[in-house]
This record gives C-alpha cells, structure tokens and sequence, in this order.
C-alpha cells in the first residue's frame, strides 16, 4: 500500500512538471518583446566595422542577434519614419510626409504595429520617443504612453536652460551640452527608469507583452552627461573626409542643414560653413551621445538579465535614419545620400546565443511582419514589407531598398544607389547614381555614364512601381 501512494505521488510529479512545460512552451510562442528605437542613431558602431565610438553595449546585444548590415529608412525624417514603421506602410505623395507626421491622420484606418499586438492579447505600452506625437494612435497602448521631457531639446544646465528661455528661437540654445552640474537626470535615464519600474510590474502579469522604448539621444542639441564627453579626446575626432558636393551631383540632393542652424552657437547665415573647430565639438557630441544612450541600453539589458526575461525575449533595435557629420558638407538628414538612409537594425530572437550578419538590403518597413511572425500572430493583409524570417537563412544580394524624401525616390541594392527626383507633374527632373562598392562615400555621380542606362532603366522601373502603390 505504501509503495503504490509513493508511485502514485511521483505520478503527480511527473503529471504537473509535463503541465509546467507545456505552459512555459505557450508562453514562449508569444515571447515578450523589447522594441527599442534611437533617434538619428547611424551604424557608426562596431558591430558595424567602425571604431570611432565606444558602444560596448549595444555590441554585445548585436553579438547575440542578426545583425543587417545595409538596412535603410524609408524616410529619412524622424515622424514620418516612424510612422512608416508603425504602421507597416511606405510613405508616399499622400501619408507620411514630414517630422510632423500623424499616423492617426495619415492612415487613422490602419491597425498599428502596437494596436495589432493589443488585439492579440500583448499588453502594449509606450514609454520616451515612439512615434513623433506622443498622442498619435492612442489605442496602440494598453495604457497611455509616456514620456518623461518638458522640452524635447532636454536642456538640462543652467546655462542653457536659461538661453533657452530667453531666446526667441523656440526654445533652442547652443547645440551642445556637456552635462556638468545638472538640474535634473535628461529624460533618456528617466526613461529606463520607468522602463525598469514598469518591467518589474509587467513580468507579474500572465500575459506577454511589448514594450516600446525610444531614445531621444543622439538627436540634436546633443548633450550628455559630462562623464561620456570624456571618453574621447578632441584632438583625436577626425572630420569628414568629403566635405564637398559629389562629383556631378545635382544640386536639389544638397541642403542647408537648417535643422542645425537654429542652434545660438552655429551660423545662421546659410551662406556660412561651419568653422572645423565647430565641427570637432559635433561629432564629440554626437559620439559622447550615442555612449551615453549605449549605458542606458546596457542598464535596461541589466535589468532584463536581472528578472530573468532577456535570454527568452525578442529584442529589436533600431535607428530612425541616418545623420550627416560634415559628409558632403551636410549635417543633420534630410537627403537621399545613404548618411542619411542607412541605419542600424538588431533583432534578437529568443534563447538566441550568436550572432548571424544579414548582407543583403532590408528595410525598416520589415520590422512588422517579422515581429508578427515571430511571435506567431498572423500578419494583417495591410502590411508592405517583407517578413525576415524569409531571407534571414538565404540572405539573397537581390532585394531592394526604397526610399523617399519629397521628390527624391531612392532605391537601394546590394552595390548602388540610384535617386530620382521629378516635379510636381511627376516630369524628370534629376538623378544620380553611386556604385556602393567602388564608391561607397558617394562622391561621383555616375548617372550619366552611358553603360550605366540599362541599370538605370531597371531602377526607373522598380520605382514607379513602388510610387504607384496606396
């Protein structure tokens, strides 16, 4: 009698540990997810072959993840970028057009990339920079989103804050600070904060979740806390090598760079270069900016190790567009050079230990049918992008890039990069094409190289295509 409540009792055992297993297997179809966007942040890291920035963090996540080396934005302006993303669709002559870009406006019938996880039982939340408006499509999240900046330009020194409120230029002061004797924490610490509070509430709910968190840094006014300054010496930043107009490149491809000169330390006369001394002090900022986002990324990761969800969650990582420092006598975005276009993306998969390199062009419009399929949700049937998962073990040189901004329509493959612009009765206007692989600074235009028409024709072709889609 004995022995059969002994055998009886470990049949129990058994019976609950294989219940155990089968719900940590559900759980895990539905893996939580990280979904982490960087405002301005270009693949200026390591994981991408450069060395200029200290960026261990964001390095070690890479080394864990696939990692698409020639990734592109599809447009390269923050809201409109953005919206793209969230809503799976690419911008065109209607939607999307600018940093002030709504997606409740623009495309208020679509279901975005965070309302869609909400119908499929995700707990969604939003917290710093996501989309451009922090009110923009509301029923994405399960709560409301939230951001901790008064002020996006997140001045946080006396000096500063004091010229920011004097100055009749809304609200902007120098373009850079070196963030001694602070007022305050700047709000991308804030944010992990919060990210680790809400964490902490969200792994005791029995429900996945996805958790959007966005940068603010490295977008200008580029300040930092003096600490990550000081990881780089001045006299050891180097300027842009090509610090002039490409070769036969069409003036409508160059800019001002007016987003830059509302800033009280840089010139405002357009006609005014920057002075080199001027230019070291960016990049330092920019460089101290993005070391300074990568510690807060790295004490995020911390804590997801900590509560034990890192090794089973999805992670993505993601830059909205590129930024000019000095390429082409450019700064800020704003152009259709791949500065501006190229961008960083991560995505670690669950239980994921190496890292795979993924050469081949991909788009951020991607991020959405690939989160959907990795989390096994259907894909609504409104998404324009390609799902990862479908090229990740092929990794094929033949997929294109497509982006736009205003008349300038951009397509990207493996080894050039062709633009063309058109006028407002869709009549050429323009172009310019660049061989990535001979040329990859895009510094001579070879658009009017005769060999290179039937080329030009392919990609005449492949953006009407992509002009012609609602």
């Amino acid at each position: 009698m004995k022995l059969k409540i002994i055998t009886l009792f470990i049949l129990f055992i058994i019976f609950i540990s294989s219940l155990k297993t089968k719900n940590n297997s559900e759980i895990s179809k539905n893996p939580n997810i990280i979904f982490i966007a960087v405002d301005d942040l270009r693949p200026q890291l390591n994981c991408y072959g450069k060395n200029q920035i200290i960026s261990p963090n964001i390095d070690g996540l890479a080394s864990v993840s696939y990692t698409y080396q020639n990734a592109v934005c599809n447009f390269p302006v923050c809201g409109a970028s953005r919206a793209s993303v969230l809503t799976g669709l690419r911008p065109n002559k209607n939607r999307f057009k600018s940093y002030k870009t709504r997606m409740d406006v623009d495309a208020n019938n679509i279901l975005t990339l965070g309302e869609w996880f909400k119908k499929n039982d995700y707990f969604t939340t939003s917290l710093g920079k996501v989309s451009h408006h922090t009110n923009d499509s509301p029923e994405s999240w399960s709560i409301p989103a939230w951001r901790a900046e008064k002020n996006w330009r997140d001045y946080q020194t006396k000096e500063n804050l004091m010229a920011a409120d004097t100055n009749n230029n809304n609200g902007a002061a120098k373009a850079f600070e070196v963030g001694e004797n602070l007022i305050d924490n700047y709000a991308d610490t804030k944010m992990v904060n919060k990210a680790i509070e809400k964490l902490n509430e969200l792994t005791k709910k029995e429900q996945p979740f996805f958790m959007a968190l966005g940068f603010l840094k490295p977008h200008l006014p580029f300040n930092a806390p003096k600490k990550y300054w000081d990881l780089y010496k001045e006299e050891d930043i180097e300027l842009a090598t090509n610090r002039f107009q490409p070769e036969n490149a069409p003036d409508v491809s160059m800019h001002k760079y007016g987003e830059l000169r509302k800033y009280t330390n840089i010139p405002s006369d357009f006609n005014i270069n920057i002075p080199d001394s001027t230019q070291k002090k960016l990049i330092h900022g920019y460089y101290a900016c993005v070391s300074y986002i990568d510690a807060e990324i790295g004490r995020l990761i911390q804590h997801l190790k900590k509560i034990d969800i890192y090794e089973n969650s999805i992670i993505v990582l993601w830059g909205d567009h590129g930024w000019q420092l000095g390429e082409h006598n450019l700064w800020a975005k704003h152009c259709n050079y791949q500065t501006s276009l190229k961008v960083p993306l991560l995505i670690k998969y669950p239980e994921q230990k190496k890292q795979k390199r993924i050469n081949t062009v991909v788009e951020l419009l991607d991020i959405y049918p690939t989160l959907c399929d990795l989390s096994n949700i259907k894909k609504p049937k409104h998404l324009q992008g390609k799902s990862l998962l479908s090229i990740n073990n092929s990794d094929p040189e033949n997929l294109y890039g497509y982006s736009k901004y205003h008349r300038g329509n951009t397509v990207t493959s493996i080894d050039k990069s062709y633009t063309e612009w058109r006028n407002k009765d869709n009549n050429f206007k323009a172009d310019m094409m660049y061989d990535l692989l001979k040329d990859p600074n895009e510094n001579t235009n070879i658009s009017n190289n005769i060999e290179n028409y039937t080329k030009i024709n392919k990609f005449q072709y492949l953006l009407d295509s992509i002009r012609n889609l609602d």
